[in-house]
């Protein structure tokens, strides 16, 4: 599938808002046979989205970002992520195909075996690393930062971390609209709620208006990773209202849209200590994973996994079919 669904849906958005295909899709789904009590579990498998670079979500925002990037004449991305980031690794290998550079504001997160090898993967990646170190530093490196990579009298393309602008969040309602494909096929039952994991927002926010337009009742579930950022149903919403209002500027005939209606339930029960940090229930979620063949993230996924097996034992949302977006997106060096 070349066109995304986005385009095929809204035909207008095709000269308004440019697309480059970097993965496969759809991404495979399939029923978590012997989890749960109601066999009502299921996995769509985001970690295999992406052409040979950093896999995962990450890869879905940047269809949408790199075109956006090339459109405003930009040939260069700043970013900020922890020092362990995919968000930052994905952007540096993916935007170098398309002669964009890329810079990284880094923030400190707890190191362990995986960050230290990321940290590696980031250095030769071609990206140049700032190691801001906390979030007060950052800010208030911004416009240095800013200037530091400017080129040619252009400012660089600023991108949150994650890359959850409301371009970004682009990639999440496409991944809405695939999952309403699969329901149509008959790959998968209509979901009664979707579960992500949520580091900047982006993935779920663009999963809450996806699947509005795509018509699904389907609610979804944010298990928040990430104490850094302000992650609430206001900000998620509020990004669903900007990308929203994004595609309407650009010529989108999306009728009536209520988002507020929308099923969004998030919780904060699985982060931990913080950001970066390994949780018992996340370690233990691991364990079950690699027995299903899911490998998991301590940071992101493992905790979004201990999330879906919990709500599935105490039914803490309604009856009917469970999906998690399995979102890591490792790849062999």
């Amino acid at each position: 599938m070349n066109q995304p669904l986005l385009h095929h849906k809204f035909p207008e958005l095709v000269s308004r808002l440019p697309y480059v295909r970097l993965g496969t899709a759809p991404t495979p789904v399939r029923r978590l046979d012997g989890l749960g009590s109601r066999n009502r579990l299921w996995l769509k498998d985001e970690s295999v989205f992406g052409d040979g670079g950093w896999g995962g979500n990450k890869v879905r925002k940047l269809e949408w970002i790199l075109p956006d990037v090339l459109a405003r004449k930009s040939r260069r991305i700043i970013t900020v992520g922890g020092l362990g980031t995919n968000w930052g690794l994905a952007t540096a290998l993916y935007a170098k195909r398309f002669g964009i550079g890329t810079a990284l504001a880094l923030i400190d997160q707890p190191v362990d075996d995986h960050v230290r090898a990321q940290l590696e993967r980031l250095r030769r990646s071609g990206a140049t690393l700032h190691l801001t170190r906390n979030k007060a530093r950052t800010v208030a490196c911004a416009p240095w930062l800013m200037l530091r990579h400017t080129r040619g009298g252009r400012l660089p393309y600023y991108l949150p971390p994650g890359g959850s602008s409301p371009v970004g969040a682009l990639g999440y309602v496409e991944a809405g609209l695939e999952i309403a494909a699969q329901v149509e096929a008959g790959d998968i039952p209509e979901p009664a709620h979707v579960v992500a994991a949520v580091g900047s927002g982006g993935t779920a926010a663009g999963l809450l208006l996806g699947l509005r337009l795509a018509g699904l009742r389907t609610g979804v579930v944010a298990v928040v990773v990430n104490d850094t950022l302000p992650l609430g149903p206001r900000e998620i919403r509020d990004l669903a209202g900007r990308t929203e209002t994004l595609l309407r500027r650009r010529g989108a005939k999306l009728g009536d849209i209520d988002l507020t209606s929308g099923k969004l339930t998030v919780t904060r029960e699985y982060l931990g200590p913080g950001y970066g940090y390994a949780t018992a229930e996340g370690r233990a979620a691991q364990r079950v994973g690699l027995e299903h063949g899911i490998p998991l993230d301590p940071v992101y996924t493992a905790k979004a996994f201990a999330g879906l097996l919990e709500i599935d034992a105490k039914t803490l949302v309604d009856d009917g079919p469970i999906v998690m977006l399995d979102t890591f997106g490792p790849r062999p060096d």
